[in-house]
């Protein structure tokens, strides 16, 4: 016993069991909460991280005295310990681990804390456990423990301690380094290697799974600090395999000429942005198909849903939704993939087909970026009247800005639109009063042009179980059983289809319902349930395999026949399928969607995360794990060409986002035109010169 309490006594070795102990409880914890596995590679990669920590710590505090690293020790293990609970409560809150590279992430859960609190599962306080241990011990069993030895001066042999500590260190950092680089360290199924996952952190998920709770917070701390180097990325590129003509009387127009492209490829020194030449000018043309400009010269209202869900497609409830299916062209399997502020950043996906970047609020962050092939461009181009409409002020998204940069003609918010907002916790602006202004400004259009508008709802978001007057004013109508929070959720919902029908009944009584085309479409699911409530509520489970991710989609006009179609499909694949739809002049190798009534359409979901889903599997990315549907079976290669593709995506899209890429090609593409046309100018004066 004297021994062991004298070792003890030692401030680097006690400093060092103590905090190792605590971190890998911590990881431990979390781990088994998060349903992630502890036996793994990944897990020998995170218990060096903390031994590395710890010995960081312990080597630092060795030199102070015990009160202070007995502090320091105490905050140390409660930040991680408290830091793990909260991102245990985003990813169920709003289904993203929080990110520092994301401050609007704070004002969503802060403006809705007691929700916020409320969804945390009584296991996620278990979290705190470590905590509580080391303030036990410290507390009760320190003094009993710990012997004051007489204080050692300094000699070879304390400074040859201090030196094996730091080369201790080094060693751990060499080891660590070795399972980013050998084979039997990673997982080759894997969306993202793990090296390129540290030099890179940009996708939570998978840095959980790899580095731990711990590690992903020092991560994603340094990369908000000191953003690592874009990765290395070998595009397939040969301007010999690129067609200067059109091989196919099918093929749609490409906008961009490919030996002008061609060119700015050849003179192009940013590597970065040639990656990004290289990849969009060898992506394949979209062919025509036979729904290519079924709409064209129709008018056309998209009408995203706060937190929409299947629960409106409860017909007894809501008859005017029902009234859009009834004569509508529904998607089962349209998905609305969970990100990081999810409103904004699908709302962006939906017009200009990017994936947005994971760790951040995207369309906040790149606001000042301009889509010359964004939706609202692509109508302006065809000669419509395009603007957008939102019932609230740019409180969490930069809309103002967003949507001028995107094309759209005029924004109206909430002071535009003149609509009372009540600032109270729970209250959201009206739809219906929403609806009533929005065909008010209709009436005053140029009715010489088509109309191209973008509405996004607010009445349906959270919270749902207090008592605001849209969470009350219609639960009687709904189940006795059903929790009050989905009965508000239903409650507000109804707020959404009675807009929805005075959008229907305000375009017939103008003689426009016939000649428009209205798509309606969810931002995503009612991130304030609990999937429990929401399975109980649709019916059918949504726990698992991102299910609650699925999302209603119709695209309505009176004179359609009701069709049903279950290709998986989500955001991205809005604006071609409409470019399409509309006849509209596109560059189809500018989008990472794809148009779904393509012949050749790829059936397949992306989520954020680089997981993914079809009608044959879902590949959870985070836990490297594939389920089956049929009886269809992946091979490992299979299974790596679709990573590959899914990985490609994600990363050439964030590439573009945060190079402002469409900005720079619009700018190259119209200094080339002009040049073009002074050569043409002066050829047309050199040869009326010669005539005359």
């Amino acid at each position: 016993m004297k021994k062991f309490k004298k070792l003890w006594s030692n401030d680097f070795f006690r400093n060092y069991i103590l905090l190792i102990t605590m971190f890998m409880l911590t990881e431990t914890i979390f781990r088994i909460i998060s349903g992630l596995s502890i036996i793994s590679y990944a897990s020998l990669r995170i218990f060096i991280i903390l031994n590395i920590l710890s010995c960081s710590f312990s080597f630092i505090l060795s030199f102070m005295p015990k009160v202070i690293s007995k502090v320091f020790n105490l905050i140390i293990v409660f930040v991680a310990c408290f830091y793990s609970l909260v991102e245990l409560g985003f990813k169920n809150f709003l289904g993203v681990y929080a990110s520092v590279q994301s401050s609007t992430q704070a004002g969503a859960v802060t403006s809705y804390i007691l929700d916020f609190i409320k969804s945390f599962k009584w296991s996620y306080y278990l979290m705190l456990l470590p905590f509580l241990i080391l303030l036990i011990y410290y507390l009760l069993f320190a003094k009993k423990l710990e012997i004051n030895l007489p204080k050692k001066k300094i000699n070879l042999k304390t400074i040859g301690f201090k030196i094996s500590q730091l080369l201790t260190i080094i060693i751990l950092l060499l080891v660590f380094y070795g399972t980013l680089r050998l084979d039997f360290m990673q997982n080759k199924l894997q969306a993202t290697s793990t090296y390129d996952l540290f030099l890179k952190p940009n996708n939570p998920s998978l840095l959980v799974t790899d580095f731990g709770i711990i590690g992903f917070g020092l991560l994603d701390i340094r990369e908000a600090i000191a953003p690592g180097a874009d990765l290395n990325h070998d595009i397939d590129y040969n301007p010999d395999d690129i067609d200067t003509n059109y091989v196919e009387e099918t093929r749609l127009h490409t906008l961009i000429d490919n030996e002008v492209w061609k060119n700015i490829i050849a003179e192009e020194k940013d590597s970065n942005l040639n990656t990004l030449n290289k990849y969009f000018i060898s992506k394949d043309i979209a062919s025509t198909n036979e729904y290519t400009g079924l709409f064209e010269g129709k008018n056309v209202i998209f009408l995203m849903i706060e937190s929409g869900s299947q629960i409106m497609l409860k017909n007894e409830y809501y008859p005017n939704i029902a009234r859009l299916y009834e004569h509508g062209w529904s998607f089962d399997n349209y998905y609305s993939p969970r990100n990081t502020c999810s409103t904004g950043n699908n709302e962006m996906s939906g017009m200009t087909s990017l994936y947005t970047i994971y760790n951040n609020c995207t369309a906040n962050v790149y606001k000042k970026n301009t889509y010359f092939e964004g939706i609202f461009n692509l109508f302006n181009n065809k000669g419509y009247e395009t603007s957008s409409y939102h019932n609230n002020y740019d409180e969490y998204y930069a809309r103002t800005i967003i949507h001028k940069n995107i094309g759209s003609s005029r924004f109206y918010d909430i002071y535009d639109l003149d609509i009372d907002i009540t600032k109270k916790y729970g209250e959201w602006a009206s739809d219906e009063e929403l609806i009533t202004k929005y065909l008010e400004i209709l009436d005053s259009r140029d009715t010489s042009k088509p109309f191209m508008n973008w509405i996004t709802t607010v009445s349906s978001h959270q919270p749902y179980a207090d008592n605001s007057p849209y969470n009350k004013q219609y639960r009687e109508l709904f189940p006795d059983d059903y929790p009050t929070d989905i009965k508000g959720y239903m409650s507000k919902l109804k707020i959404v289809d009675n807009a929805i029908g005075l959008l229907l009944d305000g375009l017939e009584e103008r003689g426009l319902l016939e000649d428009t085309v209205i798509v309606m479409f969810a931002d995503h699911y009612p991130y304030g349930l609990s999937k429990t409530k929401l399975s109980e509520a649709y019916g059918y489970s949504v726990t698992d395999d991102n299910n609650s991710d699925n999302v209603p989609f119709v695209i309505y006009n009176p004179t359609l026949e009701q069709k049903t179609f279950n290709e998986y499909t989500a955001h991205v694949d809005t604006l071609p399928t409409f470019a399409n739809l509309f006849n509209l002049d596109y560059d189809s190798r500018l989008y990472m969607g794809s148009d779904v009534f393509a012949q050749d359409y790829e059936s397949l979901v992306i989520f954020d995360d680089a997981s993914w889903k079809n009608e044959y599997a879902f590949y959870e990315a985070s836990k490297n794990k594939i389920k089956y549907y049929t009886e269809k079976v992946y091979t490992s290669e299979e299974i790596l060409a679709i990573n590959e593709q899914v990985r490609l995506k994600l990363e050439m899209s964030s590439l573009a986002i945060r190079y402002d890429y469409f900005n720079y090609l619009s700018n190259i593409l119209n200094k080339t035109k002009d040049t073009q046309n002074e050569v043409d100018n002066l050829n047309q004066d050199s040869n009326s010169a010669l005539t005359e």
